[in-house]
């Protein structure tokens, strides 16, 4: 059976190794990429460019659909009815009479 510093040299010449590999491998997968972005006339800008652009993201600005013609406060549609609105609609106004056109 190996003694412990003999255990804990071949972890560390494991792992040089392993290192050694990683930076291999990645070199030759950035080689790869930059042959492919060179082919298709891609840029970096492409890449960070997520699938599904333009749809709205969480915490995005949503125009108004609803609007309080003496206030000019509005409402996106989105979330809870603001206050104004709710105590609009017990009054007997109906949501279209909000409505932006």
């Amino acid at each position: 059976m190996s003694s412990l510093p003999e255990l804990m040299a071949q972890k560390e010449a494991l792992e040089k190794r392993i290192a050694e590999a990683r930076r291999t491998e990645r070199a030759e997968a950035i080689r790869q990429v930059k042959t492919l972005m060179d082919q298709y006339g891609l840029t970096a800008a492409d890449l960070n460019a997520k699938a599904g652009a333009g749809r709205t993201r969480k915490g995005s600005k949503v125009p108004a659909k609803y609007r309080d013609p003496t206030s000019g406060d509005s409402w996106s549609g989105r979330g809870l009815q603001p206050k104004w609105l709710k105590a609009a609609l017990a009054n007997g106004r109906k949501l279209s009479d909000f409505a932006v056109r």
